[in-house]
């Protein structure tokens, strides 16, 4: 998800895909423990979305 659509999207929108990301980065990081994967840059993308989503969801509740 880029920035612009994190910022939209209301805060049980952002549970969800954080779930599914968390869900999807932990599936990746097996997979790629057990044999190299072909696209690594996956986790990293993955990893940096996760921390988009819970930066958004931080401030939410801060505010």
């Amino acid at each position: 998800m880029k920035q612009s659509e994190i910022k939209e999207a209301s805060t049980a929108d952002l549970q969800e895909a954080l779930a599914e990301n968390r869900e999807a980065f932990a599936n990746l990081k097996m997979a790629h423990t057990i044999s190299p994967l072909d696209n690594p840059i996956q986790l990293r993308t993955h990893r940096r979305a996760i921390a988009r989503i819970e930066t958004e969801l931080t401030k939410r509740e801060v505010q």
